[in-house]
């Protein structure tokens, strides 16, 4: 009996572990059991049932079978600040505005309210191509958006702050070419700073940003080839200058340019 209850007690906290490990309401990955829906799944997930169905690639009905493993995204909140806009924060957590628009019952266009709390839901990566597969996706060539000078170049510290990119010197007017082939995914004015603005979507993750724009000559859904013109130089936002503010992006995190780009450390 002691042999027993010894064992009982040393189970015990184990078994309290495992529930915890399978429980929906702090996993990121859930096995279904015997008996779920999706539905369920999500209530007890505290997750929109559709943005899970959308990171497993379910559709109407949302059926799940016994054993299958589901991700579960884990979510964070932004509470809208006057002049955010739906871009503005979809840039910042690295997060598709369609996907934000999806777990809060939004319009696609972009259009949020001060104080509006908002879920901002996890992005799993796609599935990884077959190794036979003869359309891996690679890593885009990157090519200088502007000839000018580097007024200021990528900055890093170590709270995280700094500078997200570089800045180039333009004259008014310059044309400002696509650093890469892909689509145009914003194409307009971020209010808070960067002006006239236009990001690209270059697959497997990685974007390019141009801001300080005087004029765009692109709009959103627009297929793009690298050199071709998005739009002209100026001084937008709150650029001082004409200036073209510059940045790379993997999966939403600022990369450093300038080694993508072929430049010298600090310009």
């Amino acid at each position: 009996m002691i042999i027993r209850r010894g064992l009982a007690v040393a189970i015990a906290p184990f078994a309290l572990l495992l529930v915890a490990a399978t429980d929906p309401a702090t996993e990121t990955i859930h096995k279904v059991k015997e008996g779920e829906t999706l539905a369920g799944i999500a209530n007890r997930a505290n997750v929109p049932l559709i943005v899970i169905a959308e990171a497993n690639g379910l559709t109407d009905p949302y059926v799940v079978k016994l054993g299958q493993m589901l991700k579960i995204p884990r979510q964070r909140i932004h509470v809208v600040k006057q002049g955010d806009t739906g871009f503005a924060i979809a840039y910042r957590y690295g997060v598709p505005f369609k996907q934000i628009a999806l777990a809060n019952n939004l319009p696609d266009d972009g259009t949020v309210k001060t104080g509006q709390k908002l879920i901002i839901p996890a992005v799993f990566d796609a599935p990884a191509p077959s190794s036979n597969s003869s359309k891996t996706p690679r890593k885009p060539h990157f090519r200088l958006p502007a000839t000018g000078n580097v007024l200021l170049s990528w900055q890093r510290r170590a709270d995280g702050g700094g500078h997200d990119g570089i800045d180039f010197a333009v004259n008014k007017g310059d044309m400002i070419p696509a650093a890469a082939s892909g689509t145009v995914i914003f194409a307009g004015n971020e209010p808070k700073r960067f002006g006239k603005l236009v990001v690209i979507d270059h697959g497997n993750g990685w974007q390019t940003a141009y801001g300080h724009l005087m004029q765009v000559t692109v709009t959103k859904g627009n297929t793009v080839k690298s050199g071709e013109r998005i739009g002209l130089g100026g001084q937008s936002g709150m650029a001082t200058r004409p200036e073209l503010h510059f940045e790379i992006r993997r999966n939403g995190t600022p990369v450093d340019p300038t080694m993508e780009l072929g430049l010298k450390a600090g310009g």
